[in-house]
């Protein structure tokens, strides 16, 4: 097994087979502040924690798609792990949405298939898997939207539509334009206030 972190390093621990011992594994993995840990292609792999206005985008996520939610399910930033066995991975995404029932558990893990949505806000460290593995594995899941917010390019794009091969539709528009969201959500969200804060003048 492969510990990452931001820059891949191979850690001193003990290699062990299976999805369930690396689940257990880092359920026990003590990640240090600042840093979130999931499973990808067959490592674990702790990342840090995005910039502080990756926050304020959150939470504008949240906020503009809860109105919009389906019937029982909760949307939330909070720090989560969700499962999919069959792919043997496991990922927190950045923003989720899930039926309320997900959460009825004393497990840390939740399940994926429970997903009604998920946003992924791309860092250097973890663009290249929001933009291709986790199109696949949440397609397969059958989630039905997934958001990606592209931070190094300013632009957002929602996929919908989930098959075996990820997504069937999918568009992208430059941030500050309004963005329509498929069914289960079927609404329009403003993108405004997704951009970069201007960087302060170090002098």
């Amino acid at each position: 097994m492969t510990l990452m972190a931001e820059r891949p390093v191979i850690s001193g621990t003990t290699p062990r087979s299976g999805f369930e011992d690396m689940l257990n594994v880092l359920e026990e993995l003590k990640v240090p502040d600042g840093y979130k840990a999931e499973i990808i292609r067959g490592n674990i792999v702790v990342s840090p924690w995005q910039k502080a206005y990756y926050l304020r985008v959150m939470e504008l996520i949240c906020d503009r798609l809860r109105p919009h939610l389906p019937e029982g399910h909760r949307i939330s930033g909070l720090p989560a792990l969700y499962v999919f066995p069959g792919v043997k991975r496991a990922y927190g995404p950045d923003v989720h949405a899930a039926h309320e029932q997900t959460r009825e558990s004393t497990s840390s893990r939740l399940d994926g298939e429970g997903l009604s949505f998920v946003a992924e806000l791309t860092s250097t460290s973890t663009r290249d898997t929001d933009l291709t593995e986790k199109v696949e594995v949440y397609g397969k899941a059958g989630v039905p939207i997934y958001l990606i917010l592209d931070m190094q390019e300013n632009q957002v794009t929602v996929l919908w539509a989930p098959s075996e091969r990820g997504y069937r539709g999918r568009l992208t528009q430059p941030f500050g334009e309004k963005l329509y969201i498929p069914e289960p959500f079927d609404c329009k969200v403003d993108t405004t206030g997704f951009q970069a804060p201007e960087e302060e003048d170090a002098g």
